[in-house]
């Protein structure tokens, strides 16, 4: 387990850093021990468990063997009134609010928004450069759709936009509440969107109170609404809309912007989606006409594309539970009290689950895939409640670029590192020119 209270946390964050989780750290002990091994990681005793048939026993005995366990720092920053820290019936009670706005009829009514928003941002940031940081592009445009379309707050986006970006940069680090440290640094950006979001919650409540409350912010309304009936409280209406920008925006836009990364490694590939999408632009007239949720449903193959992007290139490498009882899992015994770790690459990239695992091979997903072999949005109780919406993003964005822009790669070869997620080291820039008017018409 390594050195005395540590463990093996500096190895863990070495192999972390350098993106080299799987590789430098949980395969050469699953080699060693097996699918399941003990560890010390910041100071408390962890078994790893790798697996479908551990996925599914740990996942879906989510509240009664195992609570989740996030480290101080992001409880604090994300707040201890979020879905990500509520066990039980207040768990529950929110999750039945986000995902019952998060599910795919609600989500028919936000695809003109997302199209929309997609398109302003393509005309502002794209239309007149010959370059551009695809991964800081993806995280500003999810970050609109989720903060506009979703909750219907509009702010100054790009100031917003730096504040959040460093609360992220404190969410994993030692909770050192000192002058300097990033821990307070992020503290005090937490501080400024709180403020912000109090406003923007009060004045939604003021609104819907009066009978004026609009058609914007979907999910904001749904969650005031349970504030003013008393179901929940203020402070969990702000943790939440926290805690929901952070977890639909940075793992998105990294999932789309390693899904270019891939194409352009594998252009057969490209060529099969670019044609997927070609299809759908000739079915609309010239001009400004959107795509509808039925055209979303005809790309099949773009969403095997992006499934495969999120095996190889998790956005997310997994996450911790506390056992809540002494657990007996196949011949060992798990003590109270111990951390549990699943990673989604025990599965993603394991034989047993996925045929030559670590080759790029999107029609693997044109057949069904065994039950928590693929765990990118997690499962059980704590299943992403908003997969739908990521999925709706990453469709709508990849569309738009692919029918109007050509596009390449700067740096080919360009580092992914972690810090506290994964992101491309240089930001994978990208050459762009748009497409002749009369290819690129028809994608609108």
């Amino acid at each position: 387990m390594g050195l005395p209270w540590i463990g093996e946390t500096i190895a863990f964050y070495r192999a972390q850093r350098t993106n080299q989780l799987f590789h430098a750290f949980f395969q050469p002990r699953f080699n060693k021990y097996g699918k399941i091994f003990k560890t010390r990681l910041m100071g408390s005793p962890t078994v790893v468990v790798n697996g479908p048939t551990a996925n599914k026993f740990f996942m879906s005995n989510e509240f009664k063997l195992v609570i989740s366990s996030w480290p101080t720092s992001s409880v604090q920053l994300m707040g201890k009134n979020s879905i990500m820290e509520k066990q039980g019936d207040s768990h529950r009670c929110l999750r039945g609010i986000i995902a019952s706005t998060l599910a795919p009829a609600p989500l028919h009514t936000m695809v003109p928004r997302i199209c929309t928003t997609v398109q302003k941002h393509l005309e502002k940031n794209w239309r007149h450069t010959q370059e551009i940081s695809l991964h800081r592009s993806t995280k500003m445009v999810t970050f609109t759709i989720v903060l506009e379309c979703l909750f219907g707050i509009r702010v100054d986006l790009e100031k917003m936009f730096r504040v959040f970006e460093k609360v992220l940069e404190g969410v994993l680090v030692a909770p050192v509440d000192f002058p300097g440290t990033k821990f307070r640094r992020a503290k005090r950006a937490r501080g400024e969107i709180e403020k912000v979001l109090v406003g923007e919650v009060r004045r939604k409540r003021e609104a819907m109170e009066g009978g004026r409350a609009g058609e914007d912010g979907m999910l904001l309304s749904m969650l005031v609404g349970a504030l003013i009936r008393g179901e929940i409280t203020e402070e969990e209406v702000v943790d939440n809309v926290v805690l929901l920008v952070f977890a639909a925006h940075d793992t998105t836009s990294y999932a789309i912007t390693m899904m270019f990364k891939m194409l352009a490694d594998h252009p057969d590939c490209y060529s099969l989606l670019l044609k997927e999408h070609e299809e759908i632009a000739r079915t609309k007239r010239a001009g400004n006409e959107g795509l509808t949720f039925e055209d979303v449903k005809k790309m099949e193959y773009t969403w095997q594309v992006a499934r495969e992007t999120m095996r190889l290139c998790p956005p997310i490498f997994g996450s911790f539970r506390k056992a809540t009882a002494d657990i007996s899992f196949e011949g060992f015994t798990i003590p109270k009290g111990w951390k549990v770790l699943w990673t989604t690459y025990g599965t993603h990239y394991d034989e047993e689950c996925f045929a030559d695992p670590m080759s790029f091979n999107p029609s693997r997903f044109a057949d069904p895939i065994q039950a928590y072999a693929f765990i990118p949005f997690g499962g059980g109780p704590r299943l992403c409640a908003g997969y739908q919406l990521a999925k709706l993003i990453i469709l709508v964005f990849v569309h738009y670029v692919v029918t109007q822009y050509k596009w390449s790669l700067v740096y080919p070869d360009e580092p992914i590192v972690m810090d506290p997620l994964p992101f491309p080291s240089k930001g994978m820039p990208i050459k762009i020119s748009p497409k002749s008017v009369t290819t690129s018409s028809t994608a609108l």
